[in-house]
């Protein structure tokens, strides 16, 4: 047959593809066709945080599910919404030859250096430049190649792109928004999940028999591998209390502590890691304020400005003060979409506002808010602003001297962090006026039984032992997310965002709640003749998690005349295939079919 390389040449490429194991770049060779010379792509590098060997998971044939579009052939995209989307060059696709591959142990993806602790990186791994992923495909150095070639000999080479890469159709992960720009044959991607979900050890869980979707990310997020490694190095290594000892363990602790409220502050661009107080989530957080500034600030006529979209953690602590001290709760209303109206807000300004409290990311609608305008309203209008995080820290870049906040929240397991671990930051001058809000050890400079000297910030706000591994834990997180770069995350999530809302728009009797032009990664729902409960049960069935119920934001689903969605909530390691087994199990219950017994 024409174009067949001869048998000396195949087997020569043979030799080169195994001789270059376990990772030397693919040789350019005179006479082998382009794609196996020079300038071919090098070979994969380790995934993002593994400095030793990756565990590389072994394929699981997809269950078979209702289809919901005719294309989409390796990923089950529909062609009706890929049509519609941007035009991307994927990613190679898992090879076929990874189920081939023995399972290795992890590496230990250590990030800590130059931050006071002996938890060092192991391997000599080259660094990954900040906000970039680096791509590895799921297969062996110089596998791609050799399988182009026999696809071309098989003539099952269909297309190719401008540059002689081969065209995959429907595997659309939206990257060409997230790519770096093109710098040659060592350019990568800027993000890939592939190498991103080998980072997330309980993905490849079962449930029911089918393999873990997580859609329930609004509320915890999974853990990476190296989150649970340095959680297990404290406490193989540096475990004690902090602060109060001469002992060795004491000092790696309290150096490991502080090296992660160091983290904070740089991830928050806050102006001094004394402004940063650890405490065990937003919930918490909030409290913190409200019996602190606010009993200290807020009184009798004054009031307090929170939106309709408000968790319930920023409504209650501010009900309760406002019950404790006489003062007066206002409601920033919301449109249609679920925004926050400006106007209305302004109209709620006035002398007597000592506070607005407002979310900068809706936990139940995915909105976010203007939070900019927010902010320099109320300081126009002389009031301090506190910001809730606890939904945005995950998706958006956040600076809090940018934002001029005054107080910002949010907690660590939402943030691929450790549950039990959040944070206050408030502006250092308004922590030096503010009183301790618990009495005890760590916080003091001096007791007698006449009277207590409290440490400055953040000491003074955090009595007694604190979650001292946690706070560790959330600083490997922060390092985490930072390697990937938040921006590779919102471009990335927002088009899975985009992929789901088009999907579920799609079918019969679903109807989206919160519709806002600015979205991040939450898509509500219900759907006509079911429950949010046996919706959630159905999805559960195909191991599929979401969160069904009120979220915690009563107040604003019953402004869209419900009391309950169906909440799929978005992250960085979920994917348009995944999307799809969720609209195939909808589509399903949508025509009456399957509706899951009471």
């Amino acid at each position: 047959m024409p174009g067949i390389p001869d048998e000396a040449t195949l087997g020569r490429l043979a030799s080169e593809f195994f001789r270059t194991l376990p990772g030397a770049a693919l040789p350019a060779f005179d006479g082998l066709p382009t794609s196996l010379g020079a300038g071919s792509a090098p070979a994969p590098e380790p995934s993002l945080v593994q400095s030793g060997p990756s565990i590389v998971p072994v394929p699981v044939a997809p269950d078979p599910v209702d289809p919901i579009g005719s294309g989409g052939a390796e990923f089950g995209v529909p062609e009706a919404y890929a049509a519609s989307l941007p035009s991307v060059t994927p990613p190679q696709p898992p090879s076929q030859f990874s189920d081939q591959l023995p399972v290795s142990p992890p590496g230990s993806p250590y990030y800590f250096l130059g931050d006071a602790s002996p938890y060092t990186q192991s391997g000599g791994a080259p660094s990954v430049p900040e906000n970039r992923v680096v791509a590895q495909s799921f297969g062996l150095p110089g596998q791609g190649e050799l399988l182009a070639l026999l696809a071309d000999i098989g003539g099952e080479r269909k297309s190719a792109d401008l540059d002689g890469r081969p065209q995959q159709t429907g595997n659309f992960y939206f990257l060409d928004a997230a790519r770096v720009p093109d710098a040659g044959p060592t350019a990568r991607p800027a993000f890939d999940v592939s190498a991103v979900r080998r980072d997330f050890p309980i993905l490849n869980e079962r449930v029911n028999g089918k393999p873990l979707v997580w859609f329930d990310n609004a509320a915890t997020t999974q853990k990476p591998q190296s989150v649970i490694d340095r959680l297990s190095y404290f406490y193989a290594h540096e475990n004690s209390n902090i602060h109060r000892a001469a002992h060795e363990l004491a000092a790696r602790a309290t150096d490991a502590y502080e090296a992660a409220r160091n983290k904070v502050q740089r991830f928050l661009g806050a102006g001094s890691a004394d402004e940063i107080i650890f405490v065990r989530g937003a919930t918490e957080a909030i409290n913190l304020v409200a019996k602190t500034w606010g009993v200290q600030n807020i009184g009798e006529g004054d009031e307090i400005i929170v939106s309709l979209l408000e968790h319930h953690a920023n409504i209650v602590p501010w009900q309760q003060l406002a019950a404790q001290v006489g003062a007066k709760i206002r409601v920033i209303p919301v449109d249609d979409s679920g925004q926050l109206l400006l106007d209305e807000y302004q109209k709620l300004l006035n002398p007597k506002t000592k506070l607005v409290s407002v979310t900068q990311v809706s936990n139940a609608l995915g909105t976010v808010t203007p939070i900019k305008k927010v902010i320099d309203m109320a300081h126009a209008a002389g009031a301090k602003v506190l910001v809730d995080g606890a939904q945005s820290v995950s998706h958006l870049r956040v600076n809090v001297q940018a934002l001029d906040a005054d107080f910002f929240v949010f907690s660590g397991h939402k943030i691929f962090g450790p549950t039990g671990i959040g944070v206050v930051y408030g502006k250092q001058a308004l922590l030096e006026q503010m009183p301790p809000w618990q009495g005890g050890g760590n916080m003091i400079a001096d007791v007698t039984f006449e009277r207590t000297l409290f440490q400055p910030a953040p000491n003074k706000f955090e009595a007694g032992t604190g979650n001292i591994a946690d706070a560790v834990g959330l600083g490997a997180a922060l390092d985490y997310v930072e390697r990937i770069g938040i921006e590779n995350i919102a471009r990335y999530e927002h088009d899975l965002l985009v992929y789901a809302t088009r999907g579920l728009s799609s079918i019969p009797g679903v109807r989206l709640i919160g519709t806002a032009a600015d979205k991040a990664s939450v898509a509500s729902f219900v759907l006509a003749g079911y429950s949010t409960e046996e919706v959630g049960r159905a999805l559960n069935e195909e191991g599929i998690a979401v969160r069904s119920g009120h979220h915690c934001a009563q107040p604003i689903l019953r402004r869209f005349g419900v009391e309950a969605t169906v909440r799929p909530s978005l992250a960085f390691y979920n994917t348009c295939e995944e999307i799809d087994r969720m609209l195939a199990v909808i589509r399903r219950l949508a025509r009456g079919k399957g509706k899951v017994a009471a």
